[in-house]
């Protein structure tokens, strides 16, 4: 109820109450501005949470409950194991395999598209005729159905026909087919592992170097223009002047990166399936064929959930690290 003047109504300027539970209370705070832009924030936020909620929330609860079950394909009923799921991916030995080449594969190809990026970043800011025509066809291999873009590099890495070691010949870089010399690229385990290791870097390097490049671009040229008056170098104006003041683009695309990577299946399923003899098998790869080709959902479940305590301790210390960049 609200206070009530003589003449029946709400007396002016007396604050609005209403009674819960037998108490009143003051509600007169939410007709307030500062009320009006907090419900008008949460109101926009609304959508996204609801996206994570459903789209991401819903996945991860499911996916825990069929780690600790042992649900599997035609099995209508599963089980409470606990933690037996975990415990049979610890005590097998393609998981560390898996998790060792997962480890390679990842700070292989970041250490890779974050040099790449940045030298593309720096070529692509400087002025020259066409750039904008570069520019729109860097972004090819980012853009390209990943299916299409794989198979043309499995034909290209073909034991026979491979368009690769056909110029390396021609340039007498290798010998001829079928000498000791020819890499067998997708055959032999170490080559393996660099080719679709590679192939991750020349799809995601693109997208490092535009968002190095849209960081470089908020620069104001005259801080630039003082570190040159100053007799900084290149690599000094680099180290002292650009990075520290493009460290929250560079964490949040590095976050984003090593999300992309670490848990990438279709690159390594499409060109080797983890092989040969699992030389290229990941988490990725080694929790879809154990949960979906296998049948063992509750296992391939547990392997999946494996790579959370690998991306949290990475992600809380980026956004920890940004966090002390702001204060």
């Amino acid at each position: 109820m609200s206070q009530i003047a003589a003449g029946g109504g709400p007396s002016p300027g007396a604050p609005a109450t209403v009674a819960v539970g037998g108490r009143v209370r003051d509600i007169s705070w939410w007709r307030t501005p500062t009320a009006r832009r907090y419900l008008f924030g949460y109101t926009l936020l609304a959508p996204a949470v609801l996206y994570v909620a459903l789209l991401v929330g819903i996945p991860f609860v499911f996916s825990l409950y069929l780690a600790v079950s042992d649900a599997s394909v035609g099995v209508p009923v599963a089980r409470f194991v606990g933690l037996e799921n975990f415990k049979a991916a610890l005590e097998n030995s393609a998981f560390w395999t898996a998790v060792r080449n997962t480890v390679v594969f990842t700070l292989g190809a970041g250490i890779m598209k974050g040099l790449l990026g940045t030298a593309l970043a720096f070529l692509l800011i400087q002025p020259f005729k066409g750039r904008r025509v570069v520019r729109a066809l860097v972004v090819i291999p980012f853009t390209l159905p990943i299916a299409v873009s794989v198979l043309g590099w499995k034909w290209m890495f073909d034991s026979q026909f491979s368009v690769i070691n056909w110029a390396l010949s021609r340039l007498n870089l290798i010998g001829a087919y079928g000498s000791p010399e020819w890499p067998v690229w997708l055959g032999q385990p170490a080559l393996a592992l660099f080719s679709v290791m590679f192939v991750n870097v020349w799809r995601g390097f693109p997208f490092s170097a535009i968002v190095l490049m849209a960081g470089m671009t908020s620069i104001p040229p005259e801080i630039i223009d003082a570190g040159k008056v100053d007799g900084a170098t290149f690599l000094q104006r680099f180290r002292k002047i650009i990075v520290p003041m493009i460290a929250p683009i560079l964490f949040i695309g590095s976050a984003f990166d090593t999300v992309f990577t670490l848990s990438d299946l279709s690159i390594v399923y499409l060109l080797t399936n983890g092989g040969p003899d699992g030389a290229t098998e990941i988490l990725p790869t080694l929790a879809y064929n154990t949960g979906i080709k296998a049948g063992a959902l509750g296992r391939g479940a547990a392997i999946s959930l494996s790579l959370f305590p690998l991306l949290l301790p990475l992600m809380i210390l980026l956004l920890r690290t940004l966090r002390r960049r702001q204060y």
